[in-house]
């Protein structure tokens, strides 16, 4: 009997023991150069335009962060390869970049590198015309966000990076070379 009242006791006190995981807050916002490629391509394109994203920035210990996100990439074809010859292929994202990130860094001053990986969804039209591959495609898909870069300064409030959304269902890979900002909360 008195273990059952200790068990009960315990069970109905630990519904009110909150753990806060969550040590800071902060908005992480990033501004850039997009990109996006096709899978199969023979001619080596590479379609280009802007990115940028904003980031509630949730930091669990000095190493690892959960990152949500929002942002949105806008390339378009030039008709041209990387070296500027004329070409078919292209690969063209217009869509809105939603989901969720995790980012494990070196708690380093100054210079701390990162790698981070999630999954998410991209809304909009695609377009992938390749040497296997011809895909117009608008709606909802699915991508899984890779990034790695630096993060700069006393507090790494700066942050440079290269991100990618691998987007298997539409064949292409879109991606940016950017700069951000982290402002506390």
């Amino acid at each position: 009997m008195k273990k059952t009242l200790i068990l009960v006791i315990i069970t109905l006190t630990s519904n009110l023991v909150e753990a806060q995981f969550i040590k800071e807050k902060s908005i992480n916002a990033q501004i850039g150069y997009g990109i996006s490629v096709p899978y199969n391509s023979i001619d080596e394109v590479a379609d280009d335009g802007f990115y940028a994203q904003g980031e509630l920035v949730l930091k669990v210990t000095s190493w690892f962060e959960l990152r949500p996100y929002a942002g949105f990439i806008l390339t378009s074809s030039n008709g041209e390869d990387l070296n500027g010859n004329p070409t078919n292929e292209k690969a063209e994202s217009k869509a809105l970049l939603l989901g969720g990130k995790a980012r494990v860094r070196a708690p380093i001053p100054w210079v701390a590198p990162y790698v981070e990986i999630g999954n998410g969804t991209s809304i909009g039209k695609f377009e992938t015309f390749a040497a296997f591959d011809d895909i117009d495609k608008s709606g909802i898909i699915y991508h899984i966000p890779f990034s790695f870069g630096l993060e700069l300064g006393k507090n790494n409030n700066v942050d440079l990076g290269f991100t990618y959304y691998f987007q298997p269902s539409v064949e292409q890979f879109a991606g940016a070379f950017a700069v951000g900002i982290t402002f506390p909360l």
